[in-house]
């Protein structure tokens, strides 16, 4: 496999990687955080995946329906053609509910002519830690294990089951349907009623899409990132994903694997603020709740991290029996990373609380419920923020003093003050203000270095990190200041290679990175933005949109020397900072525009 070039289909409860050529080869079902059924992206023998085979002289083309997230494949060789249209049923019911059950639909339309084809179905059920049975049962085919942890699919069709189990050759006469269940059905499955899910779930996205606020400039790119955001949303919770998968490395033939489904308290503020601006302010509530509901009263530790349900006990496992990711093992499941202590989690907490005042009302109950909060976490704060951490990129070496971890302690005295006089209360407030100076001063002084003129990674270093980029977002310091202009050009000087950057250049726990950080391009193209450089910015932005696979998806990572995208897929962090830099943009060109119509 040469690149990610997938597409995500999912209905707010579990999700699919759909290739370029039609093969699902990542699932979890029931949920996000299951078990994988399909896994061919982390082992390419035994992972197992579910494709539409057609010999080589048919020529396949693939995109997104138009404001949805059902992907269409089409094969075509000139004299017959199909299309293949693929989803996971969501759409609301008569009563309010949503219907979204852990399925995909493989419909297929006949184009012209009698295409022939192959399905090659090969589930390999609990991530193929044992063989996985195939029977045709009659109405489906069952798909079981018998060793180790019992689990079954159930596939039903409108083609013969036993030319499905043998991967014999079919002709296609007529339109006809793929269901898979994690579940048994109960009512009779029919190609009807195959496509009026499709028709019904096409209007769940196209409304939802409608939805979306629509900006000047980069509305397709946008829409697609917003898409995305919705697809790793699990909707029982309200938590958004890191990624829809695990072990995608960030660099071919290394260690840096991990299990990114699950959901990182520093996404909460990007999400929540980003979904509330593209207007889906339910989506931002609903998430707000769940990062609230996750904080403990008074003494007990917050986690920067938690599974999809607010599960606390993420721990860590490696499937020894998968070859991994183009031979990159290991392969995990869990994530050791949640029991690490950062410090910088206070601030995006207290920018969460912040967000829930300025963008969605409180009754009294919750804001004296959110007060208790705020003050918990200005008591944490006091009593560590001089202490060292493992910081935003969660080394797992020596703990340091990280500038992004004392700004975002920063972060939590000031909006923990805004909070207070949203609320109108004294209490306190001369103690807090004091705090967030001294904070201010600490960092003023230790993370500037003189000799690179620029604010560095930790106290007492030289090393550029690009989350100090951050420092103006989080409104430490303005745009224009010259100390915030000379890190941004500081940083581009160390960090910034082929138009793409480093999160940091010097050595970790497994040496010296190797591929740049998506989002850390994204941060930069915005800074470049703010200090005046604007046609660098948009240059930037633009090649860097390049970069996207064929559906304008975005993993974690892309290889400096030939772009190819690397890291869990598709990442949340990418796509959310896709949007705000887009929107800048957009911001402007609307603010322009306006100029001239006034002159």
């Amino acid at each position: 496999m040469d690149n990610l070039d997938y597409g995500i289909i999912g209905n707010c409860k579990s999700a699919a990687l759909v290739s370029k050529t039609g093969s699902i080869d990542w699932c979890c079902l029931p949920h996000f955080n299951s078990a994988g059924i399909f896994a061919k992206l982390l082992d390419d023998k035994i992972g197992g995946s579910f494709s539409v085979e057609v010999t080589a002289d048919y020529t396949i083309t693939q995109e997104y329906l138009w404001k949805t997230n059902i992907i269409s494949t089409v094969y075509d060789n000139g004299e017959n053609a199909f299309q293949l249209i693929d989803f996971m049923p969501r759409y609301r019911r008569d009563d309010g509910t949503y219907y979204a059950p852990p399925d995909i639909i493989r419909f297929i339309r006949l184009l012209k002519g009698a295409p022939v084809l192959r399905i090659n179905y090969d589930p390999k059920l609990d991530f193929a830690r044992e063989k996985t049975y195939n029977e045709n049962k009659g109405d489906y085919i069952k798909s079981y294990t018998q060793e180790g942890k019992y689990d079954s699919l159930y596939l039903y069709s409108s083609f013969d089951l036993d030319s499905i189990i043998n991967s014999e050759e079919i002709i296609l006469e007529d339109n006809a349907y793929l269901l898979l269940g994690y579940h048994e059905k109960l009512i009779k499955q029919s190609l009807d009623r195959a496509y009026l899910k499709f028709q019904r779930t096409k209007t769940y996205w196209m409304n939802w899409s409608e939805k979306t606020t629509s900006y000047k400039v980069y509305t397709e790119e946008i829409l697609r990132s917003a898409l995305v955001l919705k697809a790793l949303t699990y909707e029982k919770s309200g938590a958004v994903l890191a990624a829809a998968t695990t072990s995608v490395p960030e660099t071919i033939g290394e260690e840096r694997n991990w299990d990114y489904r699950f959901c990182w308290i520093r996404d909460a503020s990007m999400v929540i603020k980003v979904m509330a601006g593209l207007g889906h302010t339910k989506s931002a509530k609903q998430f707000l709740e769940f990062i609230i509901h996750l904080i403990p009263h008074k003494d007990e530790k917050i986690q920067i991290m938690y599974g999809i349900n607010g599960e606390k006990d993420l721990t860590e496992n490696i499937l020894t029996h998968l070859e991994g990711y183009a031979g990159s093992k290991p392969v995990r499941v869990g994530n050791a990373a949640y029991i690490q202590k950062q410090n910088d989690i206070y601030g995006i907490l207290m920018e969460v609380i912040y967000q829930q005042f300025i963008q969605f009302e409180t009754s009294l109950e919750n804001s004296e419920e959110l007060w208790t909060i705020v003050r918990g976490i200005v008591k944490i704060v006091e009593e560590h923020w001089q202490q060292p951490d493992k910081g935003i990129w969660e080394l797992r070496t020596e703990d340091r003093h990280f500038v992004f971890s004392k700004l975002l302690c920063w972060v939590a005295i000031d909006r923990a003050i805004k909070i207070g006089e949203i609320l109108r209360k004294g209490i306190n407030d001369e103690k807090w203000k004091a705090l967030r100076t001294e904070i201010y001063e600490d960092i003023y002084h230790h993370g500037w270095n003189d000799e690179v003129e620029a604010y560095t990674q930790s106290y007492g270093s030289k090393d550029l990190d690009a989350s100090t980029l951050l420092m103006e977002q989080y409104g430490f310091i303005d745009a224009r200041d010259p100390r915030f202009v000379s890190t941004v050009k500081a940083t581009e000087k160390q960090l910034c290679r082929e138009g793409l950057l480093y999160r940091y250049k010097n050595q970790d726990d497994f040496g010296t990175p190797s591929s740049s950080f998506t989002i850390c391009t994204f941060w930069f193209i915005d800074s470049l933005y703010k200090i005046g450089e604007k046609q660098k910015a948009k240059e930037m932005f633009d090649k860097l949109l390049s970069y996207s696979n064929h559906l304008g998806l975005f993993s974690e990572d892309i290889d400096f020397e030939t772009k190819r995208l690397l890291g869990n897929f598709p990442q949340a962090y990418s796509h959310l900072a896709l949007i705000e830099t887009a929107a800048n943009f957009s911001k402007s060109s609307v603010s322009e525009e306006e100029m001239w119509t006034e002159f």
